[in-house]
């Protein structure tokens, strides 16, 4: 039989449910109903026992939203504004007119608070950036001054056995160390007359890595590393000598410590905000910052005064140095000859400038070597086919007894 009913009334909904408040996991029967003048779905809970009658839990029919994934024999539904009480209906009227009148229930719930959100993430990222660029900095440079020299050297001799692993595509774990005997000696000359000339009293550790870049940079502990390409690309000793004074005075204001624990800090603190870093990717990092230590325009000039007067001492050419960077510049259109960082600082011509001022004019200086112990220095990382550049196996042969090894019938 069909029901008609004539005028302007609509027959108001009511059902039952379910509602969980959120702090018990009893549920409490409920009643429920819309109200069509404020599309507002009524909740009527009865009450327990004789208790009082609990006020109605008023949910916007715009706020409601269904829990995913159940099964379609019932529908959970709760309110964007107050997240956390249920309502659990069964009934299949319940759930056929509340998904109608409720347009956005299988819809995902509008984000609350974006402003609040946006504001914590823009100061969370603001802190961070004050830690790394104003504190991080600050407590490294406090601690490389009461650094021992003991804490200096463990620092630099890790970090310079992390640049050999990360730069290391031998297959071998760890970039040669070029020690080709008379290219040692070549560059002992340039050590001694520069160490002399200045009066250095600390310890140094000067070596020279198997690679094509040309770069030198220093660790902390009295490191000076010079790469392969370094000193190929140069056509003078005193070039070389050049670069050899500028990384000392950075040895002597300790510069190096302070760009590792800046370095190190900053990894530690990204480590901390999100997650452990993958090892590889620490190595690689500290690496990069160490081979090209971005120091300030400050710093630079501080180890360039310190080369010119160091070269002058020891009757060497500042201008070697400005030669060596003129070339450099010139040639940086070499794909994969040139380390950018070389070139790229704005105030290279400046220091150019520096280096020839530096020189007086019509001075003579004393030659740093000959063209054949240059040309050895060039090829420290090539071997003499008599020379054999780990003389252990042969000290173990001298401890054998006579005879061992020789072949015997048993």
């Amino acid at each position: 039989m069909t029901v008609i009913r004539v005028g302007t009334e609509v027959p108001r909904f009511e059902g039952v449910g379910l509602f969980y408040d959120g702090d018990t996991p009893i549920p409490r029967p409920a009643r429920i109903d819309i109200d069509d003048g404020t599309d507002t779905l009524r909740i009527h809970i009865l009450p327990a026992g004789e208790g009082p009658t609990p006020a109605p839990v008023l949910w916007p029919l715009s706020s409601l939203r269904a829990l995913p994934d159940r099964p379609v024999s019932e529908l959970i539904v709760w309110s964007n504004d107050d997240p956390l009480p249920r309502l659990r209906l069964t009934g299949e009227a319940e759930r056929r007119i509340l998904a109608a009148r409720a347009l956005d229930l299988h819809n995902r719930p509008r984000m609350r608070g974006r402003g609040k959100l946006l504001g914590l993430a823009i100061g969370a990222v603001g802190s961070v950036a004050l830690m790394m660029m104003v504190l991080v900095p600050f407590l490294a440079d406090s601690l490389a001054d009461y650094l021992p020299p003991s804490g200096e050297e463990a620092l630099g001799s890790a970090t310079f056995d992390q640049i050999r692993s990360a730069l290391d595509d031998s297959g071998y774990g760890f970039l040669p160390i070029c020690e080709n005997p008379t290219g040692l000696a070549s560059l002992d000359m340039i050590e001694d007359r520069i160490v002399k000339a200045t009066g250095f009293e600390g310890d140094l550790a000067v070596h020279v890595l198997d690679h094509p870049m040309v770069n030198a940079f220093a660790l902390p502990g009295g490191y000076i590393i010079f790469f392969r390409g370094l000193l190929e690309e140069a056509e003078t000793a005193e070039e070389v000598a050049a670069v050899f004074a500028h990384e000392l005075g950075h040895v002597d204001a300790r510069d190096p410590t302070r760009i590792a624990l800046r370095s190190a800090g900053s990894i530690g603190l990204l480590g901390l905000l999100f997650g452990d870093f993958a090892g590889g990717t620490m190595v690689l990092w500290l690496a990069r910052e160490m081979i090209q230590a971005d120091y300030t325009r400050d710093v630079e000039a501080a180890a360039d005064a310190y080369a010119h007067i160091a070269l002058l001492a020891a009757d060497l050419p500042p201008s070697a140095i400005a030669t060596f960077f003129e070339r450099l510049v010139e040639e940086t259109e070499m794909k994969g000859t040139i380390l950018a960082h070389l070139t790229s600082h704005p105030e290279m011509g400046d220091r150019i400038e520096a280096a020839r001022a530096a020189t007086p004019e019509g001075r003579s200086f004393t030659p740093l070597m000959s063209d054949e112990e240059f040309e050895a220095l060039q090829t420290i990382c090539d071997y003499d086919s008599d020379y054999d550049p780990d003389p252990a196996e042969e000290e173990y042969e001298d401890l054998l007894p006579p005879g061992y090894g020789d072949t015997a019938d048993p």
